[in-house]
């Protein structure tokens, strides 16, 4: 949703460009810094969002992580308590160990698959985040750009 708004203010941001006036002989337009600033503050509003939403996909991720351990740990315990109940003779306690070691790794397995994929979701939307943030600071810096030249142009006395 907010990509989406953003998307849109830089829509605005660049029609607000492309309607503004040509100055002669030059790639220059005249814009009104009044909207111009409106469309950036509004930018500034919604960024901040976007990072509350990357903290939030790692409050998840570890959460993810977590549960992954607590699972972990429930089926090794209850592998442990399995295994203690068939120490009644030899061959049961070998066979009660070999289930406790494959219980045992299948559980680590698991719990590393979990936390794997929970860091490469976190990371895939750290990513696009990271797009999405250096896009619109691109924006913003041409727009300051193009509002500096201008002023610059302005302040220059004319030529008779």
């Amino acid at each position: 949703m907010i990509a989406i708004e953003i998307h849109l203010l830089l829509d605005r941001l660049e029609a607000l460009l492309v309607e503004s006036r040509q100055m002669p002989f030059t790639a220059n337009v005249i814009v009104d810094r009044e909207r111009c600033f409106d469309i950036i503050n509004q930018m500034r509003v919604s960024i901040p969002e976007e990072v509350r939403k990357s903290k939030r996909v790692y409050q998840e991720r570890d959460r993810i992580v977590a549960q992954a351990n607590e699972e972990a740990e429930r089926i090794i315990a209850l592998a442990r308590e399995q295994g203690e109940e068939l120490t009644a003779s030899h061959h049961v306690t070998a066979q009660a160990e070999n289930r406790v070691q494959v219980v045992l790794e299948r559980a680590q397995r698991e719990a590393q698959e979990v936390k794997y994929g929970a860091d490469d979701y976190a990371l895939s939307v750290l990513k696009q985040l990271e797009e999405h943030l250096l896009e619109h600071l691109k924006t913003v810096q041409n727009g300051i750009y193009t509002l500096d030249s201008k002023s610059e142009e302005a302040s220059e006395p004319v030529a008779r």
